[in-house]
């Protein structure tokens, strides 16, 4: 088995690439998607979170009101490490369940937003990073996503930046252009991993 991190800036389009690499075989692993799934109404998540936030953050049919809790914990650090110590946990543990759940020749990639910020490169056999330019990354939350410009930028500006992403990695994907021009460029790594794995075998 090999445990691929796959990490880039908001707007970067490392959900294509994820998306690409599971086309071509590979066992995804989506902590966005987790995080959202060991929160949802019924879940010991979501009862952890109402017991350290209050009802307020429940919409009007018991789900998390995840605008309502962004407000709470956006530039609140303290309230942010009190959500992340619940969260996170439960993450970790279903991401180790569904990679237990994967042979032992698979290639697992684990997509992470906060890989960098989390300090979490060393956990992984590979760290791959989507790069975009500033510009391209704006473009795309705005024009595509439908965000506020200055939220955007303030996204944007939580983030790791370039060097840093750029100091864990193994492999960089440039994905300034178009989707036909990313296609290659993800096959190329794909089949590179495939060939290190099988050698392993």
């Amino acid at each position: 088995m090999l445990r691929l991190g796959l990490t880039g800036g908001i707007g970067a389009g490392k959900s294509e690439v994820s998306r690409l690499l599971s086309g071509y075989g590979a066992v995804l692993i989506d902590s966005d998607r987790i995080a959202r799934e060991v929160v949802e109404p019924g879940t010991p998540g979501l009862a952890a979170v109402v017991a350290e936030f209050g009802p307020g953050v429940l919409t009007g049919d018991g789900a998390l009101d995840r605008p309502k809790l962004g407000g709470i914990v956006f530039g609140a650090p303290d309230r942010l490490r009190a959500l992340n110590a619940i969260v996170h946990p439960l993450v970790r543990a279903r991401s180790a369940e569904l990679e237990a759940g994967a042979g032992p020749d698979a290639i697992v990639v684990h997509d992470v937003p906060l890989l960098v910020e989390n300090g979490m490169a060393g956990l992984y056999d590979l760290v791959v990073i989507v790069e975009a330019a500033l510009e391209t990354r704006l473009d795309r939350l705005v024009r595509l996503r439908g965000m506020a410009e200055d939220e955007a930028r303030r996204r944007m500006a939580a983030q790791a930046t370039t060097e840093e992403r750029r100091a864990v990695a193994d492999v960089v994907i440039d994905n300034d252009g178009t989707l036909e021009e990313l296609e290659p460029q993800v096959r190329a790594v794909w089949q590179r991993i495939a060939e290190q794995v099988s050698g392993q075998v």
